[in-house]
């Protein structure tokens, strides 16, 4: 069994609108956030073997952060293609992953990342996080699926939404 955790960075700031938005770091929110993210990541055993990251700076501070709080984490890879990625771009992304991997940790961006999780969601996803995901997929939440095969059968309609999760849910 494959398990995929669709992660949205954490909150960022608006402050500096001088700033490129690939250049826009997190909010203290956010700072807050990531680290809490880890921190269920780590509680759960839900310890990714392969990170693919967005290269702006909300994403890699997520990904800092977060890593504080897994042991043994992978170093993360950067893919230019996902900044600001449609589903079908980040889907194809992540069809190319290591055959090798059985849990795979994308952190991404809104809308490409909500709309993927909503695509790839299966009848057999449970209900009460599938309500969840249709309501918002705010910063740094969480989508988790299973699915069985290979990352290059992974498609829209075919894992199962096993849990989302938000940083106002965690203690």
């Amino acid at each position: 069994m494959k398990h995929l955790l669709l992660l949205r960075h954490a909150k960022s700031a608006w402050d500096k609108s001088s700033l490129a938005d690939i250049d826009r770091p997190l909010a203290a929110r956010g700072r807050e956030a990531a680290p809490r993210i880890g921190r269920e990541l780590a509680a759960r055993g839900w310890l990714p073997d392969t990170v693919l990251v967005s290269p702006a700076q909300r994403t890699r501070e997520t990904w800092k952060l977060l890593a504080t709080e897994l042991s043994g984490h992978p170093a993360p890879i950067f893919i230019d293609d996902l900044y600001l990625a449609p589903a079908g771009r980040i889907l194809a992304t992540l069809r190319q992953s290591p055959k090798k991997t059985d849990t795979l940790l994308m952190i991404g961006h809104n809308p490409g990342i909500e709309d993927l999780a909503r695509r790839l969601a299966s009848d057999g996803s449970d209900p009460a996080a599938l309500a969840r995901l249709h309501e918002k997929f705010p910063t740094a939440a969480l989508a988790h699926f299973e699915f069985a095969g290979a990352w290059t059968d992974l498609d829209f309609g075919h894992a199962r939404l096993m849990h989302f999760l938000q940083p106002k849910d965690l203690d």
